[in-house]
């Protein structure tokens, strides 16, 4: 067992949560019982991932996206009711790391899925206020377009989009997990020959076509696996925490 106010300070601090311009509060989102014997983890605090967390004895459930976004109806209704419900009535707190996830150069996001797809990491990109949250890198051999997106799907486990670009081979790459397909220009300024985002918009198609960078639309959900469990797996074992990371799918 761990005090809830331990386990918060530690991963506050690990994260280094305060050096980041959020659009939701990280950390403590909904306060629960005061000791923590049982972490779930989960990508989103949807109410199925709640309902599994509590099933399984949860005494905290780790986000990467978790509540009260910046321009959210502040109201306790509906969806939101029946969500912070289940945690209060069952004394489970959540526990959420957005931006602050993504960035972190070991257990982060961005860090894991440059691991997953063999990337050598060889520098930051995708400014998010302060701080630069995506990364880029070297594929070392290079791939074809087609090649590249054979991997990202056999690894990730998802058919990502993919906007063929000029090379062809693919060796300097950027990527940046989630909804960060507007980071194409930081890719395109650093003369980067491929990017990956989670997702893409409309306009991304055209400027990934004009410019000759390839562009992955690889999943929001689908990149953002990664980080929440490996940052679970950390604090299971640096509090002896029984640990589970429970996958609600979502195709976006």
């Amino acid at each position: 067992m761990a005090q809830l106010e331990e386990l918060l300070n530690y991963t506050d601090r690990l994260l280094e949560i305060n050096q980041f311009d959020d659009y939701c509060p990280n950390g403590l989102q909904v306060e629960g019982a005061p000791e923590v014997g049982v972490l779930i983890s989960g990508v989103t605090a949807s109410l199925a991932l709640l309902e599994a967390a509590v099933a399984a004895g949860a005494d905290a459930v780790l986000v990467h996206h978790g509540y009260f976004w910046k321009g959210e109806d502040p109201r306790v209704r509906g969806m939101k009711q029946r969500r912070l419900r289940l945690l209060l009535d069952n004394g489970v707190s959540l526990l959420a790391y957005h931006l602050p996830l993504d960035a972190h150069p070991v257990l982060g996001n961005n860090a894991r899925l440059g691991k997953l797809l063999g990337f050598d990491m060889t520098g930051r990109l995708a400014q998010a206020g302060p701080v630069k949250i995506g990364m880029h890198g070297e594929l070392n051999p290079p791939l074809t377009g087609e090649a590249l997106a054979g991997r990202i799907e056999e690894r990730l486990g998802r058919t990502p989009l993919h906007v063929g670009g000029r090379a062809t081979q693919i060796r300097r790459i950027g990527w940046c997990t989630g909804a960060a397909q507007r980071y194409i220009d930081e890719a395109t300024g650093l003369g980067l020959d491929a990017y990956i985002s989670g997702e893409i918009s409309e306009q991304t198609v055209h400027e990934a076509r004009e410019t000759g960078v390839h562009f992955y639309a690889a999943g929001h959900h689908a990149t953002e696996r990664y980080g929440i469990k490996a940052l679970g797996e950390h604090l299971a074992e640096r509090f002896d925490l029984a640990h589970q990371f429970i996958d609600i799918d979502n195709p976006v």
